[in-house]
């Protein structure tokens, strides 16, 4: 055996120490920042389901709409075209 075998153990220990400390502290970090990612993309999975379900409901309420209302809106929209023209006050007249 070397006789400088004992003192580079002696340093080598230490060293080992040091860098499997900084490995887990760096482990450490990238686990806290995946967490807060997915936090952040919980919340704006959340954000883009509530939107889409405002929409959704928008949807069905124009459906509603346009279907139970489908035959009376087509009535008013002939009974307008029966209307004889005359002149409306909300348009000027114009070159346009």
């Amino acid at each position: 055996m070397s006789p400088l075998f004992i003192p580079i153990l002696a340093l080598s220990i230490p060293i080992f120490g040091m860098l499997f400390a900084a490995w887990k502290r760096w482990i450490d970090l990238k686990e806290r920042q995946l967490e807060r990612q997915s936090e952040l993309t919980a919340e704006k999975s959340a954000q883009y389901a509530a939107h889409v379900e405002r929409l959704e409901h928008r949807v069905r309420v124009l459906e509603r709409i346009l279907t139970d209302r489908g035959t009376a809106i087509a009535d008013e929209i002939d009974a307008l075209r029966a209307l004889p023209d005359a002149p409306r006050a909300d348009f000027p007249k114009g070159d346009a």
